[in-house]
């Protein structure tokens, strides 16, 4: 399945991209695609990853157990600064 992951702000300047879509298997979970990405990126983006919320179709979501679906797309938002 395809999973389409987008990143705003400290996400996106440490993965280096905006978006990303990622081919995974069946039954795998919001945790297995960050897994993947964590991978893929880097300390950097692992450390801003940690601090980040998460959104799932527009929904927040804590759980990262939760199962994906093909068409899913998955929002990582670091903590805005600023006032």
């Amino acid at each position: 399945m395809v999973v389409t992951i987008r990143y705003f702000a400290g996400a996106k300047a440490a993965a280096g991209v905006g978006d990303e879509q990622l081919t995974l298997p069946p039954e795998s979970t919001v945790d297995d695609a960050l897994r993947l990405v964590r991978d893929r990126h880097g300390e950097g983006f692992a450390r801003v990853l940690t601090a980040s919320s998460l959104l799932l179709d527009g929904v927040a979501v804590r759980d990262t157990t939760i199962p994906l679906a093909g068409g899913t797309e998955l929002d990582v938002l670091p903590p805005f600064a600023g006032g």
